[in-house]
């Protein structure tokens, strides 16, 4: 009964007019009940009583059966032509969580494979999961290389979130470090948060050496926003296999892995924040546990609903309906002229 209620509230259609159709309906029942009376046979005879006892046959209780069906068809492809839709809605709730960015280094580095089946691809999947464990949380994406650019702004629907995570891959940027640039990015994405907890969670296999802001003065400006960032190391130590494309296809050499853990200890340590050296995937989700028991902190979210079209379900019906009504009429109610 709920979903037949939508179907009765005018500001439920997106073409409402055409309701007015409608009115057609009736009009044509006056016209089939004048039709069908002035087509009876006016004969005059002295008793009917011989035809009192008679049962009528079913045909002739079903008689009217197809303009019945006529009549349901017309109303529901005037309704479908009014396209109802189910109503947008909008909710304000308050949740327990906090304002994450995950600022994520896409270099060319990051497909070595000391991670199965590399970096990029390992870091890609933990995250998900987090994401997965903080439902409440608004979240946001940052990518970068030489350059940084945010891929998803904070947010509460992760579902967009993971998929525009899932389209991160390496090269999508001009390549090189630039662990400024991605913290400037980030924090531009929580200065104007309201949140009590603002974290960013920076994840590099890197040394800096791109960008135009210097990661430690991009700490300062983080430190005086109130957010904290939790640096994470990736790669195990000493040398990593890295593919390299040859004309004889991919070959691969063990490169040395540098990440600059001094400058990502800094950064934690300015921000109040933490760092993390990452050596297996298996080390990685034990990372993102630990940064998952931070304090949670309550957030207004306003949650919406886009609407959804409601007219096939009706277009579907009708179509069957018609064809029911075809098949009767040229078969057990067929006329012989």
């Amino acid at each position: 009964m709920e979903y037949l209620k939508e179907y009765f509230d005018l500001r439920a259609y997106q073409n409402e007019y055409y309701l007015l159709l409608l009115i057609l309906i009736p009009a044509m029942v006056v016209w089939y009940w004048y039709k069908h009376k002035k087509n009876k046979a006016d004969i005059q005879i002295s008793t009917i009583k011989g035809f009192d006892k008679k049962n009528k046959t079913i045909r002739q209780r079903l008689q009217h059966i197809l303009f019945v069906l006529r009549i349901i068809i017309i109303t529901l492809l005037i309704i479908a032509l009014a396209r109802p839709q189910s109503s947008n809605s909008r909710r304000d709730v308050t949740v327990e969580g906090i304002d994450i960015v995950l600022t994520m280094d896409i270099s060319g580095s990051m497909l070595a494979e000391d991670f199965k089946p590399n970096r990029l691809e390992a870091a890609k999947e933990v995250a998900m999961e987090f994401i997965d464990g903080r439902p409440d949380d608004r979240i946001g994406l940052v990518v970068f290389s030489g350059e940084s650019f945010t891929q998803c702004p904070l947010t509460t629907d992760h579902l967009v979130l993971k998929n525009l995570f899932g389209k991160i891959e390496s090269g999508m940027i001009e390549d090189g470090t630039a662990i400024g640039d991605g913290l400037a990015t980030s924090v531009n994405r929580l200065k104007n948060s309201k949140a009590k907890s603002k974290v960013i969670i920076l994840l590099t296999d890197g040394v800096n050496n791109r960008g135009f802001i210097d990661p430690l003065t991009a700490a300062e400006i983080i430190k005086k926003f109130g957010i904290r960032v939790y640096t994470v190391g990736v790669g195990k130590i000493g040398m990593a296999p890295y593919p390299f494309k040859t004309p004889f296809g991919i070959q691969y050499e063990n490169i040395e892995v540098k990440i600059d853990e001094p400058l990502l200890r800094n950064i934690s340590s300015m921000t109040d924040g933490k760092y993390f050296r990452a050596t297996s995937k298996t080390k990685l989700r034990e990372i993102y546990s630990e940064i998952d028991k931070l304090e949670k902190s309550k957030i207004d979210v306003t949650e919406y609903h886009k609407k959804q079209e409601k007219y096939l379900p009706l277009v579907l019906l009708v179509a069957i309906l018609f064809l029911g009504e075809i098949i009767l009429r040229y078969t057990y109610f067929k006329q012989i002229p």
